[in-house]
C-alpha cells in the first residue's frame, strides 16, 4: 500500500520544523482538525505540534483564535483576512513560531455566487508577514477538506523554507 501523501507532507514539515526547534499550532474551520489530524500522524509530532483550535463557529473564532468581530462582518467568515486572523490567532495563544488557519466552504452545500462551495482560503503567520492562499477546489465534502489539508501543510513548508531559518524544504 502506497503511503498517504498528506501523512508524508507532515513527515517533511516535522523534519524541517524539528531541525529548526520552530513549533505550529493550527487554527481551522472547514477542515474540522484534519491539519492537526494530519501532523499528529508522525511519530515524535509532539516536539513541534502544540496545538490546534477547531473554530467553526463565527463566536469560536472570535473567542478562541481572536479573530476580531468587524473583520468577520465585514470581510465574512470565508476571506483572506479571516484566514491570516485566524493563523495568527492560533499562533499568539498556542505560543508558537507558526499558525496556519484554514477557512472555506467544502459543501455540498453553504455556497454562494460570491463564495462557492470549494472556496477556501488559507493563511500562514510566523517567521515574516503572514502568506494567504486562495482556492477553489471541485470535488466533493471530504476531498475539499483533504486538499485543503494539503495546501495548508504545503504553505506551512514553503514559509518555513523561505525564511532565514529555512533553506530547502
Amino acid at each position: 500500500m502506497a503511503a498517504d501523501p498528506l501523512v508524508e507532507l507532515a513527515e517533511r514539515l516535522q523534519a524541517r520544523c524539528t531541525a529548526l526547534d520552530l513549533t505550529v499550532a493550527t487554527g481551522e474551520s472547514c477542515t474540522g482538525g484534519l491539519v492537526a489530524h494530519a501532523l499528529t500522524e508522525v511519530p515524535g509530532s509532539s516536539a513541534y505540534v502544540r496545538g490546534g483550535i477547531v473554530a467553526y463557529a463565527n463566536e469560536v473564532k472570535t473567542a478562541l483564535l481572536g479573530v476580531p468581530a468587524d473583520v468577520l462582518e465585514a470581510h465574512g467568515a470565508v476571506s483572506a483576512q479571516v484566514a491570516v486572523a485566524m493563523a495568527e490567532g492560533a499562533r499568539d495563544r498556542l505560543g508558537t513560531d507558526l499558525g496556519v488557519g484554514v477557512t472555506g466552504v467544502a459543501g455540498p452545500d453553504g455556497g454562494t455566487a460570491e463564495k462557492p462551495v470549494g472556496l477556501v482560503y488559507i493563511a500562514v503567520a510566523g517567521l515574516g508577514a503572514p502568506i494567504v492562499r486562495r482556492y477553489l477546489w471541485a470535488g466533493d465534502r471530504s476531498a475539499n477538506k483533504r486538499d485543503s489539508a494539503v495546501a495548508a501543510i504545503e504553505l506551512l513548508l514553503a514559509q518555513v523554507a523561505a525564511s532565514p531559518h529555512g533553506g530547502a524544504a
